[in-house]
């Protein structure tokens, strides 16, 4: 078994984020005993200039890919069809009739309580939560910028709420994340999901399953013999 060191940078906002990682834990299970993985999530912000109140994914994705409202419609189908397919549905599931508006939050916060979590409770844990935080968004379309939908989604994987309170007004915590950001860009990661393995191997994309499974194994090998 070969130890591999996974940085998978991402925001909460991308749901081929979520499709990425679960097409990455179908290729953890393909290659087995072969790959003994450690997850780690980095910061990185789609709309940084988000203001407080939020901004329509419709007026987003308009203004920054130039999509019609036709375009965006066979996008959505598109997300949900590969979410569906890679074991992470983006369905909405809060019970609102008709639902809330897709919307674009600032993710700031989110990655400094991400942070906090690796820090304070490990790899597995920060995982956890990074999955509650792509539930919370993408299917039951909560504001992941309101520091008490945080604190609310981190007690509800098992961490303690005022801790994440704490974090979340934390400034060395703020100071990491704009840190591991510019890390980020000095490395020209522009784009998520990207996942840095060993800490030189970059995959860009939300691959398949099996293509991300022959990565895992070749660098595995390349590893094991160096």
């Amino acid at each position: 078994m070969t130890a591999l060191d996974i940085d998978i940078w991402s925001d909460v906002m991308c749901p081929w984020c979520a499709v990425g990682y679960a097409n990455l834990s179908r290729a953890l299970e393909q290659v087995g005993d072969d790959v003994d993985a450690t997850i780690r999530w980095m910061p990185f912000e789609l709309n940084p200039e988000a203001p407080p109140a939020g901004k329509s994914q419709a007026a987003h994705i308009a203004e920054v890919y130039g999509r019609s409202p036709g375009e965006l419609a066979a996008m959505r189908q598109t997300m949900s069809e590969k979410a569906r397919a890679a074991g992470f549905p983006l369905d909405y599931t809060g019970g609102e009739d008709p639902p809330p508006v897709p919307m674009m939050w600032n993710t700031f916060d989110a990655h400094k309580l991400l942070r906090w979590a690796l820090a304070s409770a490990g790899a597995a844990m920060q995982t956890r939560l990074k999955l509650a935080l792509f539930a919370a968004h993408l299917r039951e379309r909560r504001d992941v910028s309101d520091h008490q939908v945080l604190a609310d989604v981190a007690a509800s994987i098992g961490l303690d709420r005022e801790e994440a309170l704490a974090a979340l007004l934390d400034p060395a915590l703020g100071e990491a994340i704009r840190h591991e950001e510019a890390r980020a860009k000095a490395n020209g990661i522009t784009a998520v999901p990207t996942f840095v393995i060993a800490g030189k191997y970059v995959l860009q994309g939300s691959a398949e399953p099996a293509q991300f499974a022959r990565a895992l194994t070749q660098i595995a090998t390349m590893e094991a013999a160096a």
